[in-house]
């Protein structure tokens, strides 16, 4: 798992031919220009999608896992929690394709903001959408899929 400012990005080239094309594209020309429909970097490679949604509470929350790819969550405007914990101390309840569903508990929290990246690399289980008050909060993220493992 990576945690880091958009500015850093670049720090983290060299992991992967698939991760440099998206880590290059975590720029806020690219950012502010990514619409509602996926945007294809490298066909199934590489993609990018925005999603604008309500934060909501931890019970209607679940975890989500992969095992071939790779989430960045670029957080453009609001704030959520995520939480994030290890496949094996969670319970699985749903799959389909390369997405994993599950429940329990965390291991540890973050609060994902503007200017901010996440990437949550196979097997990093994480739970997003999370209310960071009492109230819900609309949040526009920008969510890269990279394929990790062939």
């Amino acid at each position: 798992m990576i945690l880091a400012k958009l500015a850093d990005a670049g720090d983290y080239r060299g992991l992967c031919p698939a991760l440099d094309l998206a880590l290059e594209h975590l720029t806020p020309e690219f950012l502010a220009g990514l619409g509602e429909e996926t945007v294809r970097l490298d066909g199934e490679r590489v993609y990018a999608n925005r999603f604008t949604y309500d934060t909501i509470p931890e019970e209607e929350g679940f975890f989500e896992a992969h095992r071939r790819y790779l989430d960045i969550h670029v957080m453009l405007e609001g704030e959520e929690r995520v939480d994030i914990a290890h496949p094996d101390d969670l319970t699985q309840f749903d799959h389909r394709d390369d997405f994993y569903a599950l429940r329990g508990n965390a291991a540890c929290s973050l609060i994902l903001r503007p200017g901010w990246f996440l990437a949550a690399f196979p097997g990093d289980a994480h739970r997003i959408k999370l209310r960071t008050g009492a109230q819900p909060r609309r949040v526009t993220k920008a969510v890269f899929k990279v394929l990790w493992k062939g």
